[in-house]
């Protein structure tokens, strides 16, 4: 038996050696804007069908370089939020993006311009079959778009805007402290330090961190209010032009998904939102409270305080994912092993966690803050289930391997509920039992009401954006009517603020970062039934990972699965294992 001891921190001179002053990456940077200047070229002097594969292929090559490198400075940027040269690596990198955007636009619109009989044939080619579904895709799409002179201009205009008002957001949380007192001694937190206090078990001390927190973000609510209202309005605008009315429209063509998908599964989660509702109360009961506060939520309700170590966490972590199958644990230890992963607990580091992937290496790098808890442990597996999904797709052509965000939530989230499942049954106590039991059930509340929220929130800001900038008193109430509406008003304090504090509202990359993350968990929950039914279900489960980036999620269900994600039946019978779990608990705590 192998024994490592994990390192806390990852190993980025694997890729780029010196950090954002490394010459080696400054090198790449540069051929990178040769390559985009090259295709540009390339696309300016096409004029027939069968010049098509070499352009995609040389598509494919600079896609890999933009991916590779604005995966490095994500790195760079979250394990120190002080290093201006990755902000200005950033800068670069954003400029050179768009213009591989504006490229594909060329691209794009010359797919239009295409013979209808000539493009037939040229699809029925059998060296073609295997990128069909993503042409197809990306015609379809140009047809909906405005020509290709007035999308590049929106591309180039959206760096210093669009994404220029994103980065200021990323500017202003990055100073953000949050004081806290601790043995006398007033401390300040990072955020992603302050975050992981809000499972402490005493109330006394969430409660003066959450106000503290509070305050923080009330106080940078002015600036930041501005970013959310300028990204909103960059992309009404630009929706407008396109002459789309629907702000889903995008959403959900990005996520390769139907809006009769995505009301079914809403539908679904409020009938039983009660269940969840009940649990809420019934916490609030064992906690001596008459109702939860916000910062009540990750509340633990064991007295102790103990941790695990990440060595423990990391050891549990394979251990359980060997239970599923060979394949996804060997590639987590090698994970582990190689030091993919950023996990110490300092300051200076951005909050949240993420996976991003190096596709010329074939690597993915980890990123969180790592304290000892079980919603820690659980946010590894989750990344650790990113990463996996990246590797089985990794053999694929690159434009084959661009999954959608709420299939990527599937394979994290099905990882995450490996690992809590097994956590559950193999409790050395009943208190630890209750414990595990619990954290599995505060993760279906977020995912079902905490990220409902935040779709509802989304969902009135643009109606309410599209007539002017909403202040930010007003989007403070917004956001608490949200979270009433969706946690049933089941609490007695919210977190108003929240819109503010949630970097997934100011990101550029996918609007709606909100609904995804619920279908993904869902989705995995009926995954995994059929894999707790069937033996040796990992090969099957690698198969439908490696279709994601070529397939919209309802013929992806249908072809690994079998089911229909328009009507009700599938959704039910996911959720239903959740509110088993909540049955269960209720149970326990009679």
């Amino acid at each position: 038996m192998r024994v490592s001891t994990y390192s806390l921190t990852w190993d980025l001179d694997r890729f780029f050696n010196g950090g954002s002053d490394s010459p080696e990456f400054k090198k790449y940077i540069e051929s990178l804007a040769q390559n985009v200047e090259g295709l540009n070229t390339q696309l300016d002097s096409i004029h027939e069908v069968n010049e098509l594969p070499e352009v995609i292929e040389t598509i494919q090559v600079v896609m890999n370089q933009v991916r590779e490198a604005s995966a490095f400075i994500s790195c760079l940027q979250a394990q120190n939020v002080a290093d201006k040269k990755a902000d200005e690596l950033r800068g670069k990198t954003t400029s050179l993006s768009a213009s591989f955007q504006a490229a594909l636009g060329k691209f794009d619109q010359f797919l239009l311009s295409v013979d209808e009989n000539d493009w037939n044939d040229f699809l029925n080619r059998e060296e073609q079959q295997s990128l069909r579904f993503i042409l197809e895709e990306r015609k379809e799409r140009a047809a909906e778009m405005l020509d290709v002179n007035q999308e590049s201009l929106i591309l180039g205009l959206g760096v210093d805007g669009y994404h220029g008002w994103s980065q200021m957001y990323d500017t202003i949380t990055g100073k953000i402290k949050i004081p806290f007192e601790e043995n006398g001694e007033v401390k300040q937190l990072s955020i992603g330090q302050a975050a992981n206090k809000f499972s402490h078990p005493d109330r006394n001390v969430r409660k003066a961190v959450f106000e503290s927190w509070e305050q923080a973000w009330e106080e940078s609510g002015d600036l930041i209010s501005q970013t959310l209202n300028h990204l909103g309005g960059f992309r009404l605008t630009t929706y407008k032009n396109r002459g789309w009315e629907d702000v889903l429209k995008e959403p959900l063509f990005i996520n390769r998904m139907n809006k009769e998908t995505l009301d079914t599964m809403w539908n679904v989660i409020d009938k039983y939102k009660p269940v969840f509702a009940e649990y809420l109360q019934k916490k609030a009961s064992l906690l001596g409270l008459e109702k939860l506060s916000w910062y009540d939520l990750d509340a633990p309700l064991a007295s102790s305080s103990s941790t695990v170590s990440y060595q423990e966490g990391a050891e549990f972590i394979l251990e359980n994912f060997a239970q599923f199958g060979p394949k996804m644990a060997e590639f987590s230890r090698k994970a582990f092993e190689d030091r993919w992963i950023e996990a110490e607990d300092r300051s200076g580091k951005r909050p949240g966690g993420f996976c991003t992937s190096f596709p010329e290496k074939q690597e993915s790098r980890i990123f969180m803050t790592y304290s000892g808890t079980p919603s820690n442990i659980s946010t590894l597996a989750h990344e650790l289930g990113h990463a996996f999904h990246q590797h089985v797709m990794n053999d694929l052509e690159p434009l084959n391997q661009r999954y959608a965000m709420n299939v990527a939530e599937t394979a994290s989230t099905f990882a995450e509920m490996i690992v809590a499942d097994a956590a559950v049954k193999n409790a050395k106590s009943e208190e630890e039992r209750l414990a595990l039991l619990e954290d599995k059930v505060q993760r279906s509340v977020a995912l079902y009401m905490n990220i409902h929220a935040r779709f509802l929130f989304e969902t009135s800001f643009y109606e309410e954006r599209k007539q002017g900038m909403v202040s930010q008193a007003r989007l403070n109430e917004l956001m608490e009517n949200a979270q009433k509406t969706s946690y049933l008003d089941s609490l007695d304090t919210y977190h108003p603020t929240f819109w503010a504090s949630k970097l997934h509202f100011h990101i550029t990359g996918v609007p709606f970062y909100n609904f995804p993350y619920t279908f993904g968990y869902l989705f995995s929950l009926g995954i995994y039934a059929r894999a707790l039914e069937e033996e040796g279900f990992e090969e099957k489960y690698i198969a439908l990972l490696r279709d994601t980036g070529r397939m919209t999620v309802e013929d992806l269900a249908q072809k690994h699965l079998g089911v229909d994600l328009t009507k009700p039946d599938f959704w039910e019978k996911a959720l239903l294992l959740s509110v088993q779990d909540v049955h269960d608990f209720l149970e326990m705590t009679k």
